[in-house]
């Protein structure tokens, strides 16, 4: 399987960080490609986009100045298949994206990969103290829908945070 390609370009606001790809993002080229994944409905929901869009119209983030890319670049089932050495090394090459591409923000989906990632053991949901260059970081619930801790409506509110304190600041 070929890498999944980062949506990400300079003048972000956000860049959102998957985890990793799943097999059907894989397959399909598309980031947060399985239906029951809440990322993109969470996206719409909190603000981010005016409308729902359909993993397809990834590129679309583009025009809301919003980029995916991924902390592993490894297709897994699920994302406890992953080493903590892929956790460690992808937190690296994502400090160098970040740094080429400079977005406002970074946001994490997924508090352990964050913590992984990071080596960050007692990082919570929200605004991050850590900063990457000039690029503030905040952490999201993971939206899979094997998380059963965080409801749609929950999920949402988390992103509108960030959403909120992105369209202040930026």
């Amino acid at each position: 399987m070929q890498p999944l390609p980062d949506v990400i370009a300079p003048g972000l606001r956000v860049l959102f960080s998957g985890i990793n790809p799943g097999l059907m993002s894989a397959e399909t080229g598309h980031h947060f490609a399985r239906p029951g994944n809440r990322f993109w409905p969470a996206l719409h929901l909190s603000g981010f986009t005016p409308r729902q869009l359909q993993p397809a119209e990834q590129g679309e983030l583009l025009t809301y100045r919003l980029g995916i890319t991924n902390v592993v670049d490894r297709p897994s089932a699920r994302a406890d298949e992953l080493s903590r050495a892929e956790f460690l090394a992808g937190g690296e090459n994502l400090v160098k994206k970040v740094l080429e591409y400079q977005p406002e923000w970074l946001a994490i989906v997924g508090i352990t990969a964050y913590r992984d990632a990071f080596g960050d053991r007692t990082a919570a949901i929200g605004k991050q103290d850590r900063m990457i260059g000039n690029t503030r970081v905040w952490v999201l619930p993971n939206p899979s829908g094997l998380n059963a801790h965080y409801t749609l409506p929950k999920l949402a509110a988390a992103f509108a945070e960030l959403e909120h304190d992105a369209s202040r600041a930026g």
